[in-house]
């Protein structure tokens, strides 16, 4: 998997996407690493004064021959419950399961504290979204204006509204042409945005996958207007179209244009692919950014959980990457078959190709399916959320999110169903309430 490793005396080796496909490889491209000073000003007010913790600042120290440690106030393993951890898992191609055992360096480190950015050189974060909330305080002052796609993922508004933060959107996701308009026109004496806020791969709510060449003009533009992309890629894994997986933004940037790297900061997640509880992802970028975000995690939650980290890295120890990447491929496919059940005549839609949303347009709904679907539609034994709660600064919308992930197959037909049902009530009763007018 891709780290910010990768780069390496101003050449990229070889360099592949997580999976290995659809990426073109380079050796010996020659390409511009930005310097520690590019970042100061992308950094908020806050991530400036925020000092390295006095005391995780010197737990390397501690690892220095002879040296006799007074530093941390870690609890004395020794007396921790815990001696062994065991637990059992598919083979990665799903046939049957196995036994994993967490070796006792991995248990030891586990159970302890451990450094902020993990206990793998992985810039671990406690999943996600929390790493991109550590990187929007990292990176936002109170009052900036930022770039999102619209609709957005819900769970960044709230985010960005307790920063009381101008959300610059456009419909229908990342566009280009939008994007280009809304910065060539930007005022000069308005602060421009630092940050895009993108999730490129089949985005929550609406399922869509941003296509290369856009990916590309994006990319472009935004190095025109020194812009960085906050990536926030957790459904990456989940892809299930028939075409080459495209290549992400972070691989993008070193195979394009001027070949200047570090103005993306990508975020991966294994919550989508090993378990949402464990809440473990990892970041992937320029160093000086990574520093940012630990610092601002060992200030908020001191780190990702070391327990969580020692199961994951076990299992995928015996996995191997390959193995890894078979078993994404396997979840990927039951997520493709629950993506093809439809509301024919009731609706439209975009077949995703990613994740794990039908985003749909209610027909007939007169611009708003927050009424039908938080009363009638739940009425009729269904949940659906209404469109509304994904645009950042409000108004109304005929969408729907249905996440079709939890469901066999015949519970996606009962709920299509009984939805199906109620919107044609619903239409029903407008029909006649307007025929008897």
């Amino acid at each position: 998997m891709a780290t910010s490793s990768l780069i390496s005396s101003g050449s990229i080796e070889s360099s592949s996407s997580a999976d290995g496909s659809g990426v073109i490889s380079e050796t010996r491209a020659e390409i511009l690493v930005l310097p520690t000073s590019f970042y100061y000003p992308f950094l908020s007010e806050i991530s400036k004064a925020r000092k390295p913790s006095p005391i995780r600042g010197l737990y390397p120290l501690e690892k220095t021959p002879g040296v006799i440690s007074l530093l941390a106030g870690k609890p004395n393993a020794a007396l921790f419950p815990f001696t062994s951890v065991q637990f059992t898992a598919p083979h990665a191609d799903g046939s049957g399961e196995a036994l994993f055992s967490v070796d006792d360096d991995l248990l030891s480190m586990g159970l302890q504290y451990a450094p902020t950015a993990g206990i793998q050189p992985w810039n671990m974060v406690e999943g996600g979204g929390r790493g991109g909330g550590s990187a929007v305080q990292a990176l936002v002052n109170p009052g900036d204006p930022v770039l999102v796609e619209k609709p957005v993922y819900a769970g960044v508004i709230p985010m960005f509204e307790t920063l009381r933060c101008e959300m610059i959107d456009r419909r229908h996701g990342i566009n280009s042409h939008a994007l280009r308009q809304i910065l060539n026109n930007w005022p000069s004496s308005k602060l421009k945005p630092k940050v895009l806020y993108t999730v490129p791969y089949g985005c929550n709510p609406t399922g869509a996958t941003t296509a290369l060449n856009r990916r590309k003009e994006v990319l472009d533009l935004l190095r025109e207007h020194n812009i960085l992309i906050l990536e926030d890629d957790p459904y990456y894994f989940l892809y299930f179209g028939t075409g080459p997986r495209i290549p992400s933004y972070f691989m993008l940037e070193a195979q394009t244009g001027d070949r200047s790297v570090g103005r993306v900061l990508r975020f991966d997640s294994f919550s989508k692919m090993l378990s949402a509880g464990t809440r473990i992802g990892f970041v992937t970028g320029p160093d000086p950014l990574l520093d940012a975000i630990d610092r601002h995690t060992a200030t908020a939650n001191l780190q990702p959980s070391s327990f969580s980290q020692a199961v994951i890295f076990t299992l995928l120890r015996s996995w191997g990457r390959q193995g890894f990447l078979v078993h994404t491929h396997r979840v990927a496919e039951f997520y493709r078959a629950n993506a093809t059940r439809h509301l024919h005549g009731i609706a439209e839609w975009n077949t995703p190709e990613a994740g794990m949303f039908f985003w749909n347009l209610l027909l007939g709904e007169e611009g708003d399916s927050t009424s039908i679907i938080q009363t009638k539609a739940f009425e009729g034994g269904v949940l659906a959320l209404p469109g509304a709660v994904f645009f950042p600064n409000g108004g109304r919308t005929a969408y729907v999110r249905a996440s079709f992930s939890l469901l066999e197959e015949d519970e996606v037909n009962e709920a299509l169903y009984r939805l199906r049902v109620v919107l044609l009530k619903q239409r029903a009763i407008s029909e006649g309430s307007a025929s008897s007018r």
